[in-house]
């Protein structure tokens, strides 16, 4: 009886746990894997791609960096102006409905959290009336703007839990020795919070450059196009050509997966430095 309810060695949990994450982890991987793969091999059709690629043929990678160049660089710049944008007003907003004691604080997060299930197209379609009055369509700042606003509640969210978790102490004593308010949020709130500024500024930035509702819907020309829409529109002049597409893909994907590795401790301690106070 006992010998039935045994359970198994430490060492056979382990390697189980280790297999099943790695079956898992392949998975999750292969779509990029094959992404990859096709984009090796631009001379073959869809259909004709081998499992593993037999020589390194970048011919494919050289005629998306020539087609496409022009649009990762209006992602990045888009990009980078909406996390300026998006921390510029996430971060007051967060440090005074953490420390001040306003009324509705709960109702004002509350609020923040649902403008996050409203549909992206329901708010693309009503900024798009107000771009045209405001001159803003077809511009880097409007679609800054509109981007921006993706990734501003997460944030503001995010780092009010991390600025709760500040000592009153430390903030009292900055004002002690003379500093306002202003100063206090610029010289002790922000270095303090280092972490979930970092954390938030990087899903601003992912929120940004995978962004297709607004690059579609506010810009009608080619002035301002992001590489999310200019990989649609590559798909449909080249759809024989899927080496360049893939190959265009693997292009749009290496800032973001650079930035989560630069970033991936900053982000584990950001998400969780609010969570004990």
């Amino acid at each position: 009886m006992a010998a039935e309810n045994a359970k198994p060695p430490a060492g056979k949990r382990r390697w189980g746990s280790t297999v099943a994450g790695v079956l898992v982890l392949c998975v999750m991987l292969f779509p990029l894997y094959w992404m990859l793969n096709t984009a090796l091999q631009p001379e073959s059709g869809l259909l004709e791609v081998d499992p593993v690629p037999h020589s390194l043929n970048l011919s494919g990678f050289s005629k998306a960096l020539g087609d496409q160049g022009g649009h990762l660089l209006t992602s990045l710049v888009v990009s980078l102006g909406a996390v300026v944008v998006c921390l510029a007003i996430a971060a007051p907003a967060a440090y005074g409905l953490a420390q001040f004691r306003l009324r509705g604080t709960r109702t004002l997060v509350f609020g923040t959290l649902i403008t996050q299930m409203v549909p992206g197209i329901v708010i693309a379609n009503a900024l798009y009336t107000s771009y045209v009055d405001l001159g803003l369509v077809n511009s880097y700042a409007g679609l800054m703007l509109a981007d921006a606003s993706l990734g501003i509640p997460v944030s503001i969210v995010l780092m009010r839990s991390f600025m709760l978790s500040i000592p009153g102490e430390v903030i009292e004593a900055a004002q002690m020795d003379g500093a306002g308010r202003l100063r206090t949020f610029v010289q002790v709130v922000l270095p303090m919070s280092r972490n979930s500024l970092i954390t938030s500024g990087l899903f601003a930035f992912l929120f940004a450059w995978s962004d297709f509702m607004f690059a579609l819907t506010l810009n009608t020309t080619d002035d301002v196009k992001p590489i999310t829409l200019g990989i649609y529109q590559y798909i449909g002049a080249h759809v024989g050509d899927w080496g360049s597409v893939m190959a265009a893909s693997v292009l749009s994907a290496i800032p973001a997966a650079v930035l989560l590795v630069l970033a991936q401790k900053y982000i584990a301690a950001g998400i969780t430095g609010g969570s004990v106070k």
